[in-house]
């Protein structure tokens, strides 16, 4: 078919692309403050969200580690390419001073005050791709870029 009878096709609503955002799943609340709840300079309490592929993997390795105390340590430390950086492990230490617990459906993420507070509004998310499978952090309100590989981010100041 040539491209001058492909326009008005290209015209009808049911092949223009859209803005809208379309979602198969509902919204999640935050995950749960388990222990040591923080507080922004508003008086905010910070959260973080976990999708439900962070959170089944996480389930996952703890059972696989017979370890249900398991959780996923994330901190932020100056470095990387774009300023910061996202470094994360398996942990069942908690500081009770230091860390902030959130958990969902028995998954749980550990964040000192400081990572806290430049991922506040976040979601922890599980990726699965050719080169790997990975938790990152998506939707970071504070990040102004990011590096390719999404381990590195600068922040609004």
């Amino acid at each position: 078919m040539s491209l001058h009878r492909l326009r008005p096709l290209l015209r009808t609503p049911l092949l223009r692309s859209s803005s809208r955002r379309i979602t198969t799943t509902a919204p999640r609340p935050a995950a749960a403050v388990l222990q040591n709840p923080r507080k922004d300079e508003e008086g905010k309490e910070m959260m973080i969200d976990l999708t439900p592929r962070a959170t089944k993997r996480l389930k996952e390795i703890q059972a696989k580690e017979a370890n249900p105390n398991l959780a996923l340590r994330i901190t932020v430390e100056a470095g990387g390419c774009h300023g910061f950086q996202y470094l994360m492990s398996l942990s069942d230490k908690f500081d009770a001073v230091e860390d902030t617990v959130f958990g969902d459906d028995g998954a749980k993420v550990v964040m000192d005050e400081p990572s806290l507070e430049l991922l506040k509004g976040s979601k922890i998310d599980y990726t699965m791709e050719l080169i790997g499978s990975q938790f990152k952090i998506v939707d970071n309100p504070k990040a102004t870029s990011s590096c390719g590989c999404g381990t590195s981010f600068d922040i609004k100041m």
